[in-house]
């Protein structure tokens, strides 16, 4: 029945998640994962698309991009039953929250047909199931049971739970929800008690078991995923439970445990929790599905210890690494540069440190980031010095945001890239050619390119009036506009080494792009510079025009630019484009591209991640946007 549907999977990469995910594939469904941890590298099907990320910045735009039929919303966060002081924020920030955005960006996509939530049983009333005593047997708790959220996991399933039905009432037939309370799920690389203990087991520690009188029901990942898609293959709306529908006392599993690890070492703790006696009701489950869960301790616990022990260590080592730290050079005043890097970040999902780099120790922009380097000058700084100090600060990133230093990263890049950290640098001679306006113009007008002619000699050519500028460096700088000839060799001769060009009536754009490591451009974002000062935007606006688009996309490809770019052009009034010049950096009015869609740190933390940005694509905003730069206050 999900044969060439296409299903959208929050949380795929979770214990239930990996087993849903490789089930629908060999059902030969279209699948599109969101999670926090990495694409497996086991997954490898062109029929699945994978997005690393906090679900909390998915959009409606990449929803309606890839018009899901069938969404498993599995994303969620939780701890043991009694839950910490500190999971007050975690549980409203990827349990509340994100379930509310998951659904706000799918309410409202046509093709959706049915929603299945991976919700919990803890929704019912712990008294109904819990007792002082340890119990003869267990309670099977109906879909119409007592509702009394156990912990705050729980009064946020519950939550989504209404939500989904608020959903289904306007909806109507045309959208199905169903939630699944799921009970004890446990299976691989899961963080559930029987991993913990096998973990501990293979290792020879000794186990701390607390009130191995209870019982509960539990349920093997790849059931749960089956029961899932159980669901959705059937006409099942509403709650249904969904466990093994028969509890077993935590003594039968420390009983199977003894038998692969004789050995076993085991002390009792104590504790005040009630005694637990739960079981899932199945009755409505099966007359729904015809089925029922059908693996068992017996056989599960096995499979969990060979892979244990194939897992090793590896990837408890991989949990406890430090963050990630990017740094971020002549931070200055870019503030908004920084908090569109803080905003990636977050969007990825990753614990990650922001470093302010800037020779002054004044600068504004330390304010903003997590730690400051008060970097010395870079014709006083050797690169192995450099790279000295980003092994001691575990620096895995680097974001150059001056033009002059762009050389210094270029021209060692590869030396950087060897240390495993991933500079947003194109190749020397790509950043010499845009740092070159008469370099840059003798390339690509030979190019067919159609660049502002430029050149030394004022007589290079006729014109009414003149443009002059530095060779290298900021085009703003020292910039003389709309002169006469004398009034331009007058000026010239404040400049160190002056170019002229043809001053050209027009409306002046600038268009940042993303061009990746497989040399291809993600995207271009087109914006009119409305308001000008010091060279940069301070008044900006995108506007959708394909043929600027292509052009910039064409450019990049011929400068071989990699990351993010500017690339700054004039239109005349006969809507001829003339470039202007090429900034291979992000831009001060940048953002607003970011906010278009064009999500350029992003694409660059998931290639220093080792992702391959083909299943991230550009989708630009239907909706043009403004910026405009102001001053604001920080209280600290």
């Amino acid at each position: 029945m999900l044969t060439g549907k296409r299903v959208f999977v929050s949380g795929g990469a979770g214990v239930i998640g990996t087993a849903l995910v490789e089930k629908l594939l060999r059902r030969g469904a279209q699948v599109m994962v969101g999670d926090l941890k990495p694409r497996p590298v086991q997954w490898t099907s062109e029929n699945l698309l994978y997005k690393q990320g906090d679900l909390n910045y998915l959009t409606a735009e990449e929803m309606e991009h890839f018009q899901p039929e069938y969404v498993f919303h599995l994303a969620a966060t939780f701890e043991r039953s009694v839950e910490t002081y500190e999971f007050w924020n975690e549980n409203y920030e990827h349990n509340v929250r994100l379930s509310h955005h998951v659904m706000n960006c799918l309410k409202d996509v046509k093709s959706l047909r049915k929603v299945v939530f991976a919700s919990s049983y803890l929704i019912y009333n712990p008294d109904t199931y819990t007792f002082p005593e340890p119990a003869e047997k267990a309670v099977s708790l109906k879909e119409g049971g007592e509702i009394y959220p156990r912990n705050l996991c729980g009064v946020a399933k519950l939550l989504h739970e209404m939500e989904l039905q608020f959903l289904h009432h306007f909806r109507g037939a045309e959208l199905q929800t169903v939630s699944a309370r799921i009970y004890r799920s446990y299976g691989k690389n899961s963080r559930d008690i029987i991993s913990r203990w096998i973990r501990a087991l293979l290792k020879d520690e000794t186990i701390t078991v607390f009130r191995k009188e209870g019982m509960f029901d539990y349920i093997y990942a790849e059931d749960g995923a089956e029961g899932l898609i159980r669901l959705a293959e059937s006409d099942a709306t509403g709650i249904v439970n969904l466990g093994s529908g028969q509890a077993r006392r935590v003594q039968e599993v420390l009983d199977i445990l003894g038998r692969h690890f004789p050995q076993m070492k085991l002390v009792e703790g104590e504790s005040d929790i009630p005694y637990e006696a739960s079981q899932a009701d199945m009755t409505l489950f099966r007359e729904i599905t015809g089925w029922a869960p059908e693996r068992h301790l017996e056989d599960t616990i096995p499979e969990m210890i060979e892979f244990e022990r194939r897992r090793g260590q590896t990837e408890e080592q991989g949990e406890a690494a430090e963050p990630t730290r990017i740094l971020i050079s002549s931070v200055s005043k870019k503030v908004p540069l920084v908090k569109a890097v803080k905003q990636a970040v977050q969007k990825l999902g990753v614990q990650a440190e922001i470093i302010g780099a800037d020779h002054n120790r004044n600068s504004i922009g330390r304010h903003f980031t997590d730690l400051f380097w008060e970097m010395p000058r870079l014709d006083q700084l050797s690169i192995a010095d450099f790279l000295r100090y980003c092994k001691d600060h575990r620096v895995k990133c680097i974001v150059p945001t001056r033009d002059g230093e762009l050389p210094y990263f270029a021209e060692h890049k590869e030396q950087i890239e060897r240390n495993g950290i991933h500079v947003m640098i194109s190749s020397a001679e790509t950043v010499q050619t845009c740092l070159d306006k008469q370099l840059f113009y003798d390339k690509l007008q030979a190019e067919g390119f159609p660049v502002i002619p430029t050149s030394g000699d004022i007589d290079a050519f006729e014109t009414a009036s003149y443009v002059v500028k530095e060779r290298f460096g900021a085009g703003s700088q020292s910039l003389g506009l709309k002169l006469g000839k004398e009034e331009a060799l007058l000026h010239a001769k404040k400049l160190r080494q002056p170019i002229f060009q043809p001053f050209i009536d027009g409306v002046e754009y600038s268009i940042d792009l993303y061009r990746d490591g497989h040399g291809k451009v993600k995207g271009a974002v087109v914006r009119s510079r409305d308001l000008v000062v010091g060279g940069e935007s301070q008044v900006t606006r995108t506007e959708k025009n394909p043929k600027l688009e292509k052009l910039a996309a064409e450019l990049a490809d011929r400068l071989d630019l990699y990351g993010h770019a500017v690339l700054q052009v004039l239109v005349d009034q006969q809507g001829m484009p003339h470039i202007i010049e090429c900034n291979t950096r992000f831009g001060g009015a940048s953002k607003l591209s970011i906010e278009a869609g064009l999500e350029s740190f992003y694409w660059f933390l998931l290639e220093a991640a080792g992702a391959d940005l083909k299943d991230y694509p550009f989708l630009r905003s239907a909706q043009e946007k403004q910026l405009v730069r102001f001053a604001e206050d920080l209280i600290l």
